[in-house]
């Protein structure tokens, strides 16, 4: 066996890659940033990818199995991250390959009957979430998750409801860079957006809650599923590691009469939150101008000059930045 890593696949490479893929029943999506090809000759026997932090596209073939295939191309891919500074890494995968990725130093974080997500650290989520704990209190802790591409007034309004009704409020605000702000600046509004709110917690999700862009899909025969499973995923992560470690019981959400997409996984939450004991209290969006207030607004008016219109939707701190930042 001989190992080949890329950053970037050649005609020839990618046509055995994907066959090797379809015939392991996965679906391939774009190449990754970096692969690992194991090569018997003329013929590839195994692979593996690295996207960032995640490790993907995992194959052997039938006829290679048990042969340490896969292992060989895993630690390809670890020693290929570590160089990059990342030591920190996870995969997903189908639940019954668990064993597989076990003997490799990967450890569960979460299942549903369509995926696994894996890390290489024992106990690190829990030890991220108990990083984040706080003495317990007495009455009801609430939470709400948000991606806050910025902080507008609409996440104020949600977060200022959750604070009068609980003793004690997580917000928790999406750490991966896949928005239009930083994610350090994103958390950072927030929590100067809420620093009168003695009760308010913001603390960052770190890699545990992941957003529909990064979640891969290329082993759900279906991709219309795939927002469903990300969902169940995420779900299930808040429900059986945040949930429990944080003494919440009620998870905060607004309406969303301009997402399809966030409305489908709030109905979903309704239905899977109250049976783990987490009771789910959507709130009416906030308005300005008889127009629901949205980020994506906020977004499509920097650098229009707008700012009596961007003062009805972000608060003080927000608009503060954005004029540091001369986005306005």
């Amino acid at each position: 066996m001989e190992l080949e890593g890329v950053k970037y696949l050649n005609e020839a490479q990618e046509a055995a890659w994907r066959r090797l893929l379809e015939a392991e029943e996965l679906h391939p999506e774009a190449p990754a940033e970096y692969t690992v090809l194991a090569w018997d000759g003329d013929e590839l026997i195994a692979t593996g990818a690295r996207d960032g932090c995640v490790l993907k596209y995992l194959a052997t073939a039938a006829a290679h199995q048990g042969e340490g295939c896969n292992a060989a191309v895993v630690t390809a891919l670890r020693k290929e991250a570590f160089s990059h500074g990342l030591d920190h890494l996870f995969l997903y995968t189908k639940p019954k390959n668990r064993w597989m990725f076990e003997d490799l130093f990967f450890y569960g974080v979460a299942r549903t009957e369509d995926v696994l997500l894996m890390e290489n650290r024992r106990n690190g989520v829990a030890d991220f979430v108990s990083s984040l704990a706080l003495a317990p209190v007495e009455g009801v802790t609430g939470a709400a998750v948000m991606n806050c591409d910025p902080f507008t007034l609409g996440h104020r309004y949600l977060i200022e409801t959750a604070a009068r009704e609980c003793e004690r409020v997580y917000v928790f605000v999406l750490s991966e860079e896949k928005g239009h702000f930083p994610a350090a600046d994103r958390l950072e509004l927030v929590r100067r957006g809420t620093a009168d709110l003695s009760n308010v917690v913001v603390c960052p999700t770190g890699p545990y809650l992941i957003s529909q862009a990064t979640f891969p899909t290329y082993f759900l025969k279906d991709k219309a599923d795939a927002a469903d499973v990300k969902c169940r995923l995420d779900m299930e992560i808040f429900a059986t590691r945040f949930a429990p470690a944080l003494g919440i019981t009620r998870r905060y959400v607004g309406t969303e009469p301009l997402s399809p997409v966030t409305e489908a996984y709030n109905r979903a939450m309704e239905s899977y939150l109250p049976p783990r004991g987490i009771e789910v209290r959507e709130i009416r969006r906030a308005e300005a101008g008889e127009r629901p207030v949205s980020a994506s607004e906020v977004r499509a008016l920097l650098g229009t000059g707008q700012e009596d219109r961007l003062g009805q939707l972000v608060p003080e701190t927000t608009l503060a930045y954005l004029r540091d930042n001369h986005l306005l």
